[in-house]
């Protein structure tokens, strides 16, 4: 009797038995991303309870948005710069040569405010497209450029202010950086709260609504193509979270005066480029390029390109920054500026953004520039002396490049 051994087609194929079941969806929790936002919570609890609620009465809430809003624009820039792997150090720098550009517009030649804004974000622009063209098309490292622009800039700066403050600035200007949006609609009742303004509350019933429709797409979408998303419970409790946060400062903002100007000018820069970022088609390549160089010149990106417009934009945004600045202080001051550029870096980097480049999100650079101001207001009301305030700030900052090496290695990745 002869035994015949199976062959390859007596062997029941997988494929052929059916679909493969689909692995059940487990609920996970993104480190990187999600713990920032769990740091920013504890580090406001923190200074709520050292400053018996200090930090959360209303015009102090208003004062942490609008003593860093520029800041916050430039950490909006830094962080495009930073996802496609390189570093800016010339920021601060050009923050006083506009602002010191911005007036002597205005205050010595009389230039019309509108005209003169406008010119001095086409001379920022103009600074970004100098530096990314030695970056991107002659190949010079941005940290050599940027640490060259910044002493160069600083120059420039003291040149064209003589060495003096120039000020005070058009009231329009002084308004954009200080002002407040004027409740056309009244105020309201908020029991215990005291009044607040209707046109403010609105305004964030409108922002609570975004949220939650912006989310719930995302799910739908991300469910449509079979990713693990989070338990409906789960998800609906982080959308009231999220909603939670949202209506306490606009409610704390509408009791104080209304909204800030600058606030509004931030929402609409953090939607613009959230959308850059997450739905254009540069924003993957900015990704592209900091992720893998060599993989996006491959795939057809035009690497150089990408690194000279998001220079151009960074100038943008510093020229920016630089008028809001010099509007608050009602005056362009020949040291205006210093060491911004290294609070835009520990804002993107405190906000999840990988060292190497190729990670990072405008709300995690927000949620970091945040955190910053939290820390700078907290121990200013608490009577702490400016060298604990750096000390604690150097801390923070270690400690999230810890904790984003951390969790590289515990996925496996490469830091």
């Amino acid at each position: 009797m002869t035994s015949t051994a199976p062959t390859d087609a007596d062997v029941p194929s997988p494929v052929l038995d059916g679909p493969p079941e689909r692995a059940p969806r487990r609920f996970s929790i993104n480190l990187r991303q999600g713990g920032i936002y769990v740091a920013f919570g504890l580090i406001v609890v923190l200074f709520t309870i050292l400053t018996d609620g200090a930090l959360l009465q209303p015009q102090n809430i208003s004062n942490i948005i609008v003593q860093n809003s520029y800041v916050l624009i430039l950490a909006i820039g830094m962080i495009l710069i930073i996802i496609a792997g390189h570093i800016d150090l010339s920021a601060g720098s050009v923050v006083a040569l506009t602002g010191a550009i911005c007036a002597v517009l205005t205050v010595n030649m009389g230039m019309p405010w509108p005209l003169a804004v406008l010119v001095t974000l086409v001379a920022g622009a103009a600074i970004g497209a100098w530096q990314g063209y030695w970056v991107a098309y002659f190949g010079i490292p941005a940290f050599i450029v940027t640490l060259a622009g910044m002493l160069v800039f600083r120059a420039l700066t003291l040149t064209v202010l003589g060495n003096q403050g120039i000020g005070p600035f058009p009231d329009q200007i002084r308004t954009l950086s200080n002002g407040f949006i004027e409740g056309v609609l009244g105020n309201v009742g908020l029991g215990p709260l005291g009044g607040a303004d209707l046109l403010t509350l609105l305004v964030g019933v409108v922002v609570v609504a975004g949220i939650a429709f912006t989310q719930w797409r995302s799910r739908k979408g991300r469910a449509g193509y079979g990713q693990t998303v989070d338990p409906f419970p789960i998800f609906v409790a982080r959308i009231v979270a999220a909603a939670l946060v949202v209506l306490a400062v606009i409610v704390q903002l509408a009791r104080f005066k209304n909204l800030p100007w600058v606030l509004v000018l931030l929402a609409a820069l953090v939607l613009g480029y959230s959308l850059l970022t997450n739905r254009a088609v540069f924003g993957r390549r900015i990704y592209a390029v900091g992720g893998n160089l060599q993989a996006a010149t491959l795939s057809g990106v035009k690497v150089k390109s990408v690194t000279f417009w998001i220079f151009v934009n960074m100038g943008v945004l510093a020229a920016l920054a630089g008028v809001i600045f010099a509007g608050r202080l009602n005056q362009a001051g020949p040291t205006a500026g210093n060491a911004f550029e290294l609070d835009a870096i520990a804002a993107a980097f405190i906000g999840g953004a990988a060292v190497q480049g190729g990670v990072g999100k405008v709300v995690g650079a927000i949620t970091g520039g945040l955190i910053m101001a939290v820390i700078n207001n907290g121990m200013s009301l608490i009577g702490a002396p400016s060298e604990r305030v750096m000390l604690v700030k150097g801390l923070v900052l270690l400690a999230a490049v810890a904790y984003d090496v951390w969790t590289k290695r515990r996925s496996g990745v490469r830091a």
